[in-house]
């Protein structure tokens, strides 16, 4: 099912990802800088990570959206869950945006989106993690309602070798929903 949603002047095609977009994914995560995706537990440029995340995707693990643009991916957005663990209360939220695509509103309505699919399982609780570089991707997921819960340290290492710190923010998603909805936002949401 796709989505068209206005974000600025621009539109973008929001729907659920499928097996058949492992190509289109390939390339885009191949436009994005290594550093981009550094904050990921799995390197999506390869293409046994992704044949694992669209299994993953239709196994029900992940609820993952695809944003296009002209026919080509700009961005996405990931829930994961693991209704095995000791925590199947709480959601992963991944979000990746193109460069051209960046400062307009699209990891934004991601994120909502995300948060529409969390309501929707009844999780409790939202984690996200990047790099503390990441300022504007940060102060984005603070506005909905995250905040810092963790700083790790030389955490993940790039293809130089050189150690980054990562920071995990979490949100409590009832009441973070509830705040967006005193602030007459939560319709997007």
């Amino acid at each position: 099912m796709a989505e068209t949603i206005p974000v600025g002047e621009v539109s973008y095609t929001l729907r659920t990802m499928t097996a058949d977009d492992k190509a289109a994914i390939l390339a885009f995560a191949g436009s994005l800088s290594p550093h981009d995706l550094l904050f990921l537990r799995r390197d999506i440029t390869k293409r046994r990570v992704v044949d694992a995340w669209i299994a993953q995707t239709e196994a029900g693990s992940f609820e993952t959206l695809l944003a296009e643009q002209d026919g080509k991916i700009v961005g996405c957005s990931a829930l994961y869950t693991d209704p095995l663990s000791w925590s199947p209360h709480v959601g992963e939220v991944r979000v990746l945006v193109a460069t051209t695509a960046r400062q307009h509103g699209l990891g934004r309505a991601l994120i909502e989106r995300c948060f529409r699919i969390a309501l929707g399982k009844g999780l409790k609780k939202l984690t996200a993690q990047m790099t503390v570089d990441q300022k504007g991707a940060i102060t984005v997921f603070e506005e909905l309602g995250f905040r810092g819960e963790a700083l790790l340290r030389d955490h993940v290492r790039d293809a130089d070798g050189a150690l980054h710190d990562i920071v995990i923010l979490s949100c409590d998603v009832e009441r973070a929903t509830s705040q967006l909805e005193a602030l007459g936002v939560a319709d997007r949401v």
